[in-house]
Order: structure tokens, then C-alpha cells, then sequence
């Protein structure tokens, strides 16, 4: 369906150092009641930094390798603008992120 070997998670610095604490990233609060990992594909990461993380600041960018995950606990599903986003249903694994950006504070 799609053609792309990698996808990306927005999080904050915070939430990636307590994931590398405990081993394993279950998400974020919004991730967490919406029961999965939300994740963009390259195209979408503007657009999501700019409606969900306006004004926050100490982000990070997750890369991570779509073959070191669960593809079984992936699915791309509609959402913003009737576009396919990647959520994952469980936690993500740490050694499928494969590079870690600081975004800048002054986006």
C-alpha cells in the first residue's frame, strides 16, 4: 500500500529518556487513550508538528525502521485531511528507532 521503509514519532524529550529507562515507549498521553502509537510518514510530520505540538517545546523526532517493528500491530488508518497515518497497537519497540533529531525550540 505504501511505499516507505520508515516512519516517524514527535515526542518529547521526556517521554523518549523515560522509554529509554524502562525499555520500551508505550507513547504518549494522547497515544495512550487513543489505545496506539500515533505516527506520520515523512509528508505528514509538518503537519502534525504544527496542529499537535504548537508552543511545546523539548521535541524530539523518533525515526524508526518499519522492518524492526510488529508490521502485524501496524495499520495505516484515515485520519487528519482523509489521510492514511501509521498507528501502531502496542508498544514500540527501542531498537526499531533507528535516529533520534532534537527539533528545534524557535520551529
Amino acid at each position: 500500500m505504501f511505499e516507505v521503509d520508515v516512519i516517524y514519532k514527535i515526542c518529547s524529550r521526556e517521554e523518549w529518556d523515560n522509554a529509554n529507562k524502562q525499555g520500551t515507549y508505550s507513547g504518549s498521553e494522547d497515544d495512550l487513550r487513543d489505545g496506539f502509537i500515533h505516527f506520520s510518514n515523512f509528508d505528514q510530520v509538518l503537519g502534525t508538528l504544527d496542529k499537535h505540538f504548537v508552543g511545546k517545546k523539548n521535541l524530539v523526532l523518533l525515526k524508526i525502521g518499519l522492518d524492526l517493528i510488529d508490521r502485524s500491530r501496524l495499520k495505516w488508518e484515515t485520519s487528519r485531511n482523509e489521510e492514511k497515518f501509521p498507528h501502531l497497537y502496542g508498544d514500540l519497540n527501542l531498537d526499531a528507532v533507528i535516529n533520534v533529531v532534537e527539533i528545534s525550540d524557535d520551529r
